[in-house]
């Protein structure tokens, strides 16, 4: 991915954003409408990436955005089963496959994250988030 840290430093903000919860609400507007409707993830790097959160069948077409499958449990905590990005141009086929991953690994949010604008970015934010909340000790033994 990145061959040194200069080329990751376009998308992490400077300072110490590694202070703060790694996930939590982000309350940007008081109506009980919007209640949960936003929610912050903190990847490695420490930088806060907004998303918009929607129920799994709920959800709508989608450009090309970064993903995570949640599943939420009746306490509200959440638990973050699957990063990814969407890579279609049809917003329909994103949408079915995110639908599909989630139906299979029991989530019941999508949250989405629209502010990375390029592949670049985009996959920068999904190993960033990655690389915070899925630890896979089997797949680096084996590297």
């Amino acid at each position: 991915m990145w061959t040194n840290s200069s080329d990751a430093s376009e998308f992490v903000s400077s300072g110490n954003g590694a202070f703060g919860p790694s996930e939590e609400p982000a309350l940007v507007c008081a109506e009980a409408a919007f209640d949960q409707a936003f929610h912050y993830w903190r990847g490695a790097s420490g930088r806060r990436y907004l998303h918009s959160v929607y129920s799994l069948v709920g959800c709508p077409a989608l450009p090309q955005a970064n993903f995570i499958l949640v599943r939420r449990r009746d306490d509200g905590s959440r638990e973050a089963l699957a990063f990814g990005n969407t890579k279609d141009d049809a917003m329909s086929l994103n949408l079915a496959r995110l639908r599909h991953e989630g139906a299979k690994s029991g989530a019941n949010e999508v949250h989405i994250h629209l502010l990375a604008d390029t592949d670049r970015a985009r996959t920068y934010v999904e190993a960033d988030l990655t690389a915070a909340h899925l630890h896979r000790p089997a797949e680096s033994e084996a590297a």
